[in-house]
């Protein structure tokens, strides 16, 4: 069943628990998330960013995409998203990462996500503020919940970048939650953007301590969020080398830090680099193992692209010549059958380890399902 993320969002407050929040790029991505999720009988939350709804558009240049291509993106990932969920035994969240403007936003919500982020951090606090309302106002209208953002995270990831942190002070956290009425907030404590987020990596568990106190203390209702919390696993950065990659500087928050900060009041932890890291790996594995793959010309574009760019990693910078098939989930020929399937198995083997290391298992049951019209009608009897 296809939710709003508040009911999932409160389960992990109710039973003190942390829920994986997973980016896909692909309609084999969605349809993986979602079944090892079922495997595990856990609520699941899907994300897709606002440069992968540009490139889900058709958009494959999408660091320059279009309203129009995510618009359009928008409107695929979600049908792809709702196919798989609507018999689906588990609630499932389709949340839009980084929004990175109204119109971004206006546009997932339109095409059918059930969640939205909006992310004003590089803005003045009262500008920020004021987005973040506009767009909590326009959601909250339709029953789809919003996520906002206070504090700079370093890294990259897509158009988001810094080259330094800036901390999410607690008493602005505070006077954000106040004045935006938002469902969640991403807080920046020591994670990063990216695969290189440095050999020490720590989050200062110091800082969600001291907003999740505060919140209690105010009567705040709202959920704390990780952003840029891959773990980036050793294993399968070495897996991609030995098989012709060239991966360096690669390291995430370690594992260990990410569990313990589930316990503390972090409720959303979200993931993208683990998956783009699995899913490299299994289709560099094929085409090394199977020579005569990379003659079919059916999906020779693939590896060759993968050749010509060994440090890549993100499925968006080589698995363009199969479009069509991550777009809307056809598959034309066996060649595209066996490259989706490498996809699904990568994403299945990143998401659920997580889903188990985050206590996630057996926690669908938990979620107090809500309609988007229910939803809208519990913010409107709110004033939210």
């Amino acid at each position: 069943m296809l939710v709003p993320l508040k009911p999932i969002l409160d389960a992990t407050e109710k039973y003190n628990y942390a829920q994986g929040a997973f980016n896909v790029n692909a309609v084999s991505q969605a349809e993986a998330v979602i079944r090892i999720h079922e495997i595990f009988r856990s609520p699941a939350i899907l994300q897709g960013a606002d440069l992968a709804n540009g490139f889900m558009g058709g958009c494959t240049d999408f660091m320059h995409a279009t309203i129009e291509d995510k618009r359009k993106g928008a409107m695929n990932i979600a049908s792809a998203v709702k196919k798989s969920a609507v018999s689906s035994p588990i609630p499932v969240a389709l949340h839009l990462d980084h929004g990175r403007d109204f119109e971004s936003v206006k546009a997932a919500i339109d095409g059918g996500y059930t969640s939205v982020m909006i992310d004003g951090s590089a803005l003045p606090f009262k500008e920020n503020v004021e987005l973040t309302r506009e767009v909590v106002k326009y959601a909250h209208e339709r029953g789809v919940s919003v996520e906002g953002e206070l504090g700079v995270l370093a890294g990259v990831e897509d158009h988001v970048f810094s080259a330094s942190s800036t901390y999410t002070n607690p008493l602005d956290a505070i006077e954000f939650f106040k004045s935006t009425k938002v469902d969640a907030l991403a807080i920046s404590y020591g994670t990063k953007h990216g695969a290189a987020k440095g050999g020490n990596a720590k989050v200062r568990k110091e800082i969600a301590i001291a907003i999740k106190e505060l919140m209690n203390f105010e009567g705040i209702e709202g959920a704390l969020v990780s952003h840029g919390s891959s773990t980036v696993p050793k294993y399968i950065v070495d897996e991609i080398n030995a098989l012709g990659g060239d991966i360096r500087n690669a390291n995430g928050i370690p594992l260990e830090q990410l569990v313990e900060v589930s316990k503390l009041g972090i409720r959303k932890i979200n993931v993208d680099t683990d998956i783009r890291l699995a899913v490299t790996r299994n289709i560099r594995e094929f085409f090394v193992n199977n020579p005569s793959a990379a003659a079919d010309g059916d999906i020779n574009g693939i590896w060759k692209i993968m050749q010509a760019h060994p440090e890549a990693f993100d499925p968006r910078v080589y698995l363009t010549p199969i479009m069509d098939s991550l777009m809307y989930g056809t598959i034309g020929n066996e060649g595209e059958r066996r490259i989706n399937d490498l996809i699904r198995a990568g994403v299945m083997e990143a998401v659920g380890t997580l889903v188990v290391e985050f206590s996630q298992v057996g926690k669908a049951s938990l979620v107090e399902v809500k309609t988007l019209d229910e939803m809208a009608e519990y913010y409107r009897s709110r004033g939210i």
